[in-house]
């Protein structure tokens, strides 16, 4: 019956439950009906097109995607599968690190694991991984406390940067001050008025207003690239340009702290086979990345 259910909220249709557990579009109808009789509550609202969640329903299903992981968990040990894991992996990382950093890793991965399945989405968000029903997420920055198990894998700095050209035309800046008097590719698209913040605590704020701000990092690096100007990246997003020289790093005594790289999942749910292989091995390629330990 929780099966059912799980399916039917994941899918948002009865009849994406019914494919998704292999039972007749009716059968799963009469399933979710007699869960909520026997709870007394209703999980679902139904229309013609949709099927949405109720409140009790989005609460029941984080409590029920436990139990399930606990069941598949167990299940694992009792049938030896706990060495050879299967099923399919939820994961999700940051847009730009996800792309370079972590698909790499996916491969590899889904070659040594051929009877596991992954769903990795890439998105510049803080995923709910309960409500989403997310295994594992990649996060960039100092983590707030939450119900989430956290693995550090690494470390990113928050850099300045420009083309060797653009530094020969028009000088390195010696200090945080200096970029006041330098042409400043604002990666935000929003406000005209920008600031950047410096020092290990980011205590030394220079205000600027860039003539340019672009609302990507791919395009801010492609600018900065041609030599009009210098921006704001966290390191691993130009580690292929430092090592070509097509971008130097400036004001590095004055960077903030770096920032920490973790993989999070969450507490309290026993860890499945498949969970605990790809951690150890994301682990083990992320720590010996130089991107994210230089």
């Amino acid at each position: 019956m929780l099966e059912i259910f799980a399916a039917v909220a994941e899918t948002g249709s009865f009849a994406g439950g019914a494919r998704a557990t292999g039972l007749s579009a009716p059968s799963v109808t009469r399933g979710i009906s007699a869960l909520e009789d026997r709870l007394g509550a209703r999980l679902f609202t139904r229309t013609t097109r949709v099927v949405r969640l109720t409140d009790v329903g989005q609460s029941y299903l984080e409590d029920v995607r436990n139990i399930l992981a606990d069941l598949q968990a167990a299940d694992d040990l009792a049938s030896g599968t706990a060495a050879h894991p299967t099923g399919l992996l939820r994961i999700t990382a940051p847009v730009e690190f996800g792309h370079l950093h972590v698909a790499p890793i996916l491969a590899d991965f889904l070659d040594a694991y051929p009877d596991v399945s992954v769903d990795f989405m890439t998105v510049d968000r803080v995923v709910n991984l309960a409500e989403e029903g997310i295994d594992v997420a990649v996060r960039i920055g100092d983590l707030p406390p939450s119900g989430l198990m956290a693995m550090r894998v690494g470390y990113q700095r928050r850099v300045v940067c420009g083309s060797p050209d653009y530094l020969v035309a028009h000088g390195v800046p010696a200090t945080p001050q200096d970029l006041q008097h330098h042409k400043i590719i604002a990666i935000s698209g929003i406000t005209p008025k920008t600031e950047w913040r410096f020092g290990k605590d980011r205590d030394h704020v220079v205000r600027l207003k860039p003539r340019l701000s672009v609302s990507g990092v791919s395009a801010g690096l492609t600018l900065a690239r041609r030599g009009w100007g210098l921006t704001h990246a966290l390191s691993y997003q130009i580690g292929p340009d430092v090592q070509a020289g097509t971008l130097q790093t400036v004001l590095e005594p004055y960077e903030p702290a770096p920032l920490p790289v973790h993989l999070v999942h969450q507490e309290g749910r026993r860890v499945t086979a498949r969970l605990r292989c790809f951690l150890d091995f994301a682990r083990e390629r992320l720590r010996h990345a130089p991107v994210l330990n230089g």
